[in-house]
Parts: C-alpha cells; sequence; structure tokens
C-alpha cells in the first residue's frame, strides 16, 4: 500500500495514514505537511466562510484550508423544520463524524433515517448520499468533521432538496 500511495496510484484513507506515520514513528501531520511549510494554520473567525442557504439555514467553514488535505470541520444551524437536503456520495474511503449540539437533527445515509439529539455524535462513511433535516420545533445546531477523499466540484456541495417529515 505504501508504495501504491508513493506512486499517487492510490489515495490512502485516514486510518491507514495512521498506520503509515506509526510505523514511520512521527506524528500524522508531518505526513499531510510539506516539512517546509509550518504545521500550524490559523483561520480566525473573521475569515471563516459563511453560507446563508435557501431556506434558512447557515453553514460555516470552521476548518483551515490547507494544501493537500480534504479536511472540512463544518458548524451548520437548522431552524425548525428546515431541510439542507441531500448530499452527493463522495469517493470510497470518505467519512463523516456529526456531532449535535442542540435540537434535533434527522440524519439519512443511504436513505435510512436516524435521529440524534443534544450530545449525541455519529460516524458514517460519506461515499452514500446522505443528508441534514431538523424536523423539531426547535433550532438545531451540529458540527460535522469530514475527510473527503476528492475534491468537490463545480456545485457537488448543493445538496438536492426534499421535503421534511
Amino acid at each position: 500500500m505504501l508504495s501504491s500511495v508513493e506512486r499517487g496510484e492510490k489515495a490512502a484513507t485516514i486510518v491507514v495514514l495512521g498506520r503509515i506515520a506509526e510505523g514511520l514513528g512521527v506524528p500524522l501531520a508531518r505526513l499531510v505537511a510539506p516539512a517546509s511549510e509550518s504545521t500550524v494554520v490559523v483561520r480566525r473567525a473573521a475569515d471563516q466562510d459563511v453560507a446563508d442557504e435557501p431556506g434558512g439555514w447557515r453553514r460555516t467553514v470552521l476548518s483551515p484550508v490547507v494544501p493537500g488535505v480534504n479536511f472540512e470541520w463544518v458548524r451548520t444551524e437548522l431552524p425548525p423544520g428546515c431541510d439542507a437536503g441531500v448530499f452527493p456520495a463522495y469517493a470510497p474511503g470518505s467519512h463523516e463524524f456529526v456531532a449535535v449540539d442542540a435540537g434535533t437533527l434527522r440524519l439519512t445515509v443511504g436513505g435510512e433515517a436516524t435521529d440524534l439529539g443534544p450530545g449525541d455524535s455519529v460516524y458514517f462513511a460519506a461515499d452514500v448520499e446522505h443528508g441534514y433535516a431538523n424536523p423539531g420545533t426547535e433550532p438545531c445546531r451540529y458540527a460535522v468533521a469530514a475527510l473527503i477523499m476528492r475534491p468537490r466540484g463545480p456545485g457537488a456541495a448543493r445538496p438536492r432538496r426534499r421535503p421534511v417529515g
């Protein structure tokens, strides 16, 4: 696998990168950041990307942009009854972790819905369609940590709408 990754024939998952780093006895960050660059990248609150989406929901990208690292940490706020839509499947090896801060989140992964409440968290392989909705009467706030194994193409981040119910 290491040889295939070095030759650019395969993209390593975060699990594989962790094993490679462990085998080499180095921190994972050293594998993904060029040695000549600082390993500390700061993104000030004023520089965070905020998108107010149709339907009244808001998405804030919290994570700094690091070239070559397809990781995003996003905070999302959904008003009561809001559906953020269905997001496309990403390439195999993509992962999402979701943690709910407030309200009720209905997460649909591959057609299967799960309701989550404050303090709940979930992981799923993001190589299937997935959607986020707030079926509740209170605002919902949650965070997504995503490792996407391919760059997002034009319009790929735009969800398709579906009714909340």
